[in-house]
């Protein structure tokens, strides 16, 4: 029973406490903080092992994790396919289609490439109808762009084959009238026979 009262005086004493310990007129043994007298014995504690107040931490610092632009998985044209050959007239028209897997994400677009070059401007649209093309083969290849005009994704360019109606061939189809001169191309004024006159020299 003392065992434990010591011990509960011993918790409910500051940790650089001293302890003594007297007996009173009536016999009991006394534990005190303060000396009584010259007859209270000093304690010798056992150094506690109670936990200190925890020390501050340092601040977590938290790192914003960087957000990596998505990539795509496909990018490919669907129209015209490889190596087409495209017989459009004399037009020169031509109309490529793309797609990419995922869809075009916020703040990209894409941009089609003639031989090398940009054949159209930036645009949110899959589709690019070009006109004019001169005959004879052609390198098409698609990019994807960022918001600041960089290539993300490029197909691997490839050949296309556009094949013209000639003014001649036109004009052998369809072999040109008095009233076509001037109204066709193939045509020409600067062809058109001269007409004969009826009315007869005079002599």
């Amino acid at each position: 029973m003392r065992a434990i009262l010591f011990s509960l005086i011993l918790l409910g004493l500051p940790a650089a406490a001293e302890v003594y310990t007297y007996i009173d007129a009536e016999g009991n043994r006394v534990f005190t903080d303060r000396p009584h007298g010259g007859n209270a014995e000093r304690l010798q504690l056992p150094p506690t092992n109670g936990i200190g107040a925890p020390q501050p931490s340092a601040p977590a610092v938290v790192q914003a994790a960087t957000t990596l632009p998505q990539s795509y998985q496909l990018l490919r044209i669907l129209v015209p396919q490889p190596d087409a050959t495209v017989q459009n007239g004399s037009s020169g028209e031509l109309i490529v289609t793309a797609t990419s897997e995922p869809g075009l994400l916020p703040g990209h677009s894409y941009q089609l490439l003639l031989d090398g070059q940009a054949a159209t401007a930036p645009s949110r649209s899959p589709v690019f109808p070009l006109t004019n093309l001169d005959r004879g083969t052609h390198q098409l290849a698609v990019e994807i762009l960022d918001a600041q005009g960089r290539t993300l994704e490029r197909t691997p360019s490839q050949p296309v084959h556009i094949l013209r109606t000639s003014l001649e061939q036109k004009r052998q189809i369809k072999p040109c009238a008095k009233e076509d001169y001037g109204n066709r191309p193939e045509c020409p004024l600067k062809d058109k026979p001269e007409e004969e006159s009826s009315i007869l020299p005079f002599f």
